[in-house]
């Protein structure tokens, strides 16, 4: 078995410091001398060390014919060809839990955020405006009733929030959650035509890519809400930004986008739309604990050719293993 790291895109400074010095990993040139990097490397690197934001493609696993894992930091994978990493027999691993809360939190508070209108407040008293106008009337958080799409660790976490919140939750995944106390909606559209506040918590890939089409949001209307803490590209985000500006959405808070860290310029000047830079993990303490699990599951690939978080197409398939 090759021992041999390879850095794929940037790390956390800290993460890319570790695999340097510990591991002496190798660094992934993003420039010309890349295909001669690979054709005098390729061919020794064991272990890929990457992220959701930049992931391996099949092409480059193909100039790494001795690849046995893939290592993700982040619960995101979707830049990430788990089906060609499948066929060669490559794990690939992720950092699901760690992040859960702060995930969870994030929704909460875009949910606030985007219905109480805080952060549109916030500009409208630093503006100079208080003393001219009252500021307009909000939304009410509480008892809103919300829809889950994505009943796994991060959207079980999110439905509890909402619970103490008095919001009725339903939910929609791929198939219903045994035993789970909220009700199961068929589809997409029909969670959206039931609910206030319709909550992204899906991975991402091609498998939920366009999941939230013009259907859906139409279905959400006028007087809904659209949150999103999972990918952009669970979104059809040109929808979005046309039903928006119609008003045929009441508003949206967004962590994610199809792009980044592009971000319609459209949406910029709507007080009924909150921001985010893609910082739903991003504390300290749990980019701590992902970084941690990350070397774990390099570390454990290393002693054993197994990994402690297969993601579950790995897992269930049970067919990569190590080379």
């Amino acid at each position: 078995m090759n021992r041999r790291i390879l850095q794929v895109g940037p790390l956390k400074p800290s993460l890319a410091a570790t695999l340097t010095e510990r591991y002496n990993a190798l660094v992934l040139p993003d420039d010309d001398t890349r295909s001669g990097f690979l054709a005098e490397h390729g061919p020794t690197i064991g272990a890929v060390v990457t992220t959701g934001r930049t992931g391996v493609s099949a092409d480059l696993m193909a100039r790494l014919p001795s690849l046995g894992v893939i290592v993700n930091f982040g619960v995101g994978y979707d830049t990430t060809d788990v089906e060609a990493a499948v066929e060669r027999g490559v794990l690939v691993s992720n950092t699901p839990d760690v992040l859960t809360d702060c995930v969870a939190d994030t929704a909460i508070g875009l949910a606030i955020d985007t219905l109480r209108g805080l952060s549109a407040a916030d500009r409208f008293v630093r503006r100079g405006d208080w003393p001219q106008a009252a500021y307009p009337l909000t939304r009410k958080v509480s008892g809103k009733r919300v829809g889950i799409l994505g009943l796994g660790r991060i959207g079980r976490a999110i439905a509890t929030r909402f619970e103490a919140f008095g919001c009725p939750v339903s939910y929609h995944s791929r198939r219903e959650v045994p035993g789970s106390p909220y009700p199961y909606a068929v589809s997409p559209a029909e969670l959206a035509a039931e609910v206030d506040i319709l909550v992204l918590a899906t991975s991402g890939g091609s498998g939920t890519q366009h999941l939230v089409d013009r259907k859906v949001l139409e279905a959400l209307g006028s007087e809904g809400y659209l949150i999103n803490i999972a990918r952009g590209s669970v979104v059809d985000q040109d929808a979005l930004v046309e039903l928006l500006l119609e008003g045929d959405i009441a508003g949206a808070g967004l962590d994610v986008y199809t792009d980044e860290p592009e971000v319609p310029a459209e949406l910029m000047a709507l007080d009924n739309v909150v921001l985010l830079p893609h910082l739903a993990s991003g504390t300290v303490e749990t980019r701590a604990a992902m970084e941690q699990l990350t070397l774990d599951n390099l570390d454990r690939w290393l002693a054993d050719g197994t990994v402690l978080t297969p993601v579950p197409e790995v897992a269930s398939r049970g067919a990569a293993r190590s080379r």
